[in-house]
């Protein structure tokens, strides 16, 4: 698939339910449904969101089996095909041999495009070695007919920091048609195009999308734009434009609620809220991840209260 990265692509979440037993599984059916409800949004100015993340950190990625999340892939990518969007999902791994069987398994399952994250070890692996285990998942994805898009994301999720050197060589790997900025440091993203103008750079957090819009990024993946999708597609028309004003407007408007994308917990601050916005707050709570307090709880829903409040006032719920 040729894929189009000036557009915001959102990072959808994996609904779970209780089994008879009272064990908690993948609703596939609700997952497939919540999807294609985002991607049939359109904007104010009348385009949609351009592609489909599934089994991303806010999907529960490091949460599910290899067998779960290919079995959530397959039927996402259903739906990915349906609205003719590509299907991006993440991938991270101890070895680079281990990084290349899940990559495997991945093309398998439907996904066009791989966000490799950097190696899940407790020491910062050298540059050199950083270089390998993302050289091997391009050359594997080649072989497999799909793309990688190496993921940068320090801040929330704790990975290794990729160095500006280290990803502008991995850049220039042929099968290297992105890459993934989740940092509130937006100064990386002016580095790297200045370096290279033709570059293709996501923004990964919702706090700086404006921003990263001003330092030369073409499009973000989104969490908050799940909730408010509308809003969010809205906001990347004006940054594409260069609409710097009405984008700015639009930020603000959500800033209350993109402030949890950048937080430790950013996948169960926002699929609660998520699940408030659906009228389904227990769906929202049910998660593979950590439970949250009644003080977290309580943040979150005045957060998506402020928030809806303002989007509703902007036209764009």
């Amino acid at each position: 698939m040729n894929i189009q990265w000036n557009v915001v692509m959102p990072a959808v979440f994996t609904w779970l339910k209780e089994s008879e037993s009272g064990a908690i599984e993948i609703d596939f059916e609700r997952t497939k449904e919540y999807a294609a409800g985002i991607l049939k949004v359109q904007g104010k100015g009348g385009t949609k969101m351009g592609g489909l993340v599934g089994s991303g950190t806010l999907g529960e990625n490091s949460y599910l089996s290899s067998e779960q999340r290919v079995s959530l892939l397959k039927a996402l990518s259903e739906v990915a095909k349906e609205y003719n969007v590509p299907l991006i999902s993440g991938a991270a791994a101890e070895t680079k041999e281990e990084l290349a069987k899940i990559v495997k398994e991945l093309a398998l399952a439907g996904v066009d495009t791989v966000m490799v994250m950097p190696p899940k070890t407790r020491v910062r692996p050298s540059d050199a070695e950083m270089y390998e285990y993302f050289e091997l998942a391009e050359s594997t994805a080649r072989a497999a007919g799909i793309t990688i898009m190496p993921y940068n994301n320090p801040d929330a999720a704790g990975y290794h920091a990729l160095s500006t050197e280290l990803l502008l060589r991995l850049a220039t790997l042929p099968n290297v048609t992105a890459l993934k900025i989740s940092t509130i440091d937006v100064s990386i993203i002016e580095t790297m195009m200045l370096a290279n103008k033709d570059s293709k750079i996501l923004a990964g957090v919702d706090t700086v999308t404006v921003y990263a819009g001003l330092a030369g990024a073409c499009g973000g993946i989104t969490g908050v734009g799940c909730i408010f999708p509308k809003a969010s597609v809205t906001m990347q028309e004006h940054v594409s434009k260069g609409e710097w004003v009405e984008a700015n407007k639009i930020s603000q408007a959500m800033n209350s609620i993109s402030y949890l994308d950048a937080q430790p917990l950013l996948l169960e601050y926002l699929k609660f809220a998520f699940g408030i916005h659906h009228n389904d707050p227990e769906g929202g709570l049910r998660t593979y991840g950590k439970k949250l307090t009644q003080e977290q709880i309580e943040d979150v829903r005045a957060r998506y209260t402020l928030a809806k409040e303002r989007v509703e006032a902007l036209g764009l719920l």
